[in-house]
């Protein structure tokens, strides 16, 4: 079979089936929104082993010793609050939630390059560290990884543009 002959028995199939090309566009542009599939899912399983250990590290810190670094530790805190946020707007569909991921995800690294740096040339207000702290160094720099693969699935699986 030719090329033009399987173009022909393609298009003669998705008149068959009932799908306008317009239904078929949408269904190809409702796979791309969805960013839990595949190496997604991984990405969701790490965001989420991050949001537990942050939130479990901050609150630990926040209880005990908080007067020792109150600073590192409200830090930590926001780590947590932005790994939950990332891990459940990953997990879900649609252009808001895709929202949502990247602005997690950019806030996540501006976090990492800050925090990282501050704790680099400020060690007096960080004492002790953070998730964040020395851009990850006590998670393995994974937190300075994350973001960083993160924003290239996004941009990977980003919606298609609306259509007028």
């Amino acid at each position: 079979m030719t090329a033009s002959q399987q173009g022909t028995g393609d298009a003669a199939a998705t008149a068959a089936s009932g799908d306008t090309s317009a239904e078929a566009s949408h269904d190809a542009s409702a796979a791309r929104d969805t960013r839990n599939t595949g190496p997604g899912r991984l990405l969701i399983a790490v965001y989420a082993v991050f949001a537990l250990s942050a939130t479990a590290r901050a609150g630990y810190q926040i209880l005990t010793k908080f007067s020792e670094a109150p600073l590192a530790y409200l830090l930590s805190a926001f780590a947590a609050v932005v790994y939950i946020v990332a891990t459940v707007s990953l997990a879900k569909a649609g252009r808001a939630w895709f929202k949502v991921s990247v602005t997690a995800v950019l806030v996540e690294l501006i976090g990492v390059l800050v925090v990282g740096a501050l704790s680099l040339f400020d060690a007096v207000n960080f004492p002790h560290e953070t998730v964040w702290s020395l851009f990850g160094r006590g998670y393995g720099y994974i937190p300075l990884l994350l973001p960083i693969l993160g924003l290239v699935w996004l941009y990977r699986r980003r919606p298609a543009p609306r259509r007028s």
